[in-house]
């Protein structure tokens, strides 16, 4: 799938376009983020995601649509373990409910462009060294079995090494300037703790885009198809986060499904080279692995929380 230059721009562009729509749309003035509004900027950013994959088949065809589709579940699905890091740094620094939808767009603006530069380095690295997709795989491998044991990386907000620098070159208010980012006190330019938020979301999405980058390489080798469904499913992650924050206790098993993901996708590009899995076979066996982590998390959590099951 040989994509033109300019083709990059537009989409970048379009991308941009969205976030603003967004923030004018969505979040004209800040306000406390309803379920019912959540629910229906989560369906509308869905349809949006997945109607590109309309674009891509016309465009490629059908495995190029596969492969978009693969890739786009594969993102969403890891961006739901997001969810937990997003809630323990909002929590952290004690973020009004009327900011956290702005602190969260300028996240995932932030998380959209590390993940093009992991997506540039990445498809550079496997271009220049084959070899480059058994170390990809084994490290996709080795981290689902260690999601599997309970073993990841603990976020710690106070050991973030961007927040610590911030701290030692610019002054932080004691308090939020409603949504300003930086404001003058008595002549000195200062950083308001809405800025720090924002910082300590986009970096910490890092730790996860070091995951999910390498994941969406096992299943399509196309850095656009790779960038594409990456930047539309990260567009969703915030409204998933006010949809589904509340409820996250509900999906015991969602890790033991995603570590299952990992793990499968790792032996794929493991074994790419003797034995291609097909992508529509991908798909199948991603999409029921999911289904099968999600309704059996509901189904073993159904009475703990009677007042959701009305929800």
């Amino acid at each position: 799938m040989a994509v033109d230059f300019w083709i990059w721009p537009a989409f970048i562009a379009l991308i941009f376009f969205l976030i603003a729509v967004d923030l004018v749309v969505f979040q004209g003035k800040a306000h406390e983020v309803s379920l019912t509004e959540a629910f229906i900027w989560s369906v509308v950013w869905t349809v949006i995601g997945i109607a590109f994959a309309g674009v891509i088949l016309v465009w490629h065809g059908q495995n190029a649509a596969g492969e978009y589709i693969a890739g786009y579940v594969i993102e969403r699905s890891l961006s739901v373990d997001n969810i937990f890091v997003f809630a323990l740094i909002l929590t952290y620094f004690s973020v009004p409910d009327a900011y956290q939808p702005r602190i969260l767009i300028w996240g995932v603006l932030g998380a959209i462009f590390f993940r093009l530069i992991f997506i540039g380095a990445g498809a550079g690295l496997l271009n220049a060294f084959h070899w480059m997709i058994y170390i990809f795989g084994g490290f996709l491998v080795f981290t689902g079995l260690r999601m599997a044991l309970g073993k990841e990386m603990e976020v710690n907000p106070e050991d973030n090494p961007a927040l610590k620098l911030m701290r030692r070159v610019i002054p932080i208010t004691s308090d939020y300037q409603s949504t300003r980012f930086f404001v003058k006190q008595a002549g000195v330019r200062m950083a308001t703790p809405l800025f720090a938020v924002v910082l300590t979301i986009a970096t910490t999405d890092v730790i996860f885009a070091v995951d999910s980058i390498p994941a969406i390489f096992a299943v399509t080798d196309n850095t656009f198809v790779v960038f594409s469904s990456n930047a539309f499913a990260v567009l969703g992650m915030r409204v998933l986060y006010f949809l589904l924050a509340g409820a996250m206790h509900r999906f015991v098993y969602l890790k033991v499904g995603l570590s299952a993901v990992l793990v499968f996708v790792g032996v794929k590009m493991l074994s790419d080279d003797t034995y291609h899995i097909s992508i529509w076979l991908s798909l199948g066996v991603i999409a029921l692995v999911l289904t099968a982590a999600i309704v059996g998390s509901l189904f073993a959590t159904r009475k703990s929380r009677p007042e959701l099951e009305s929800a």
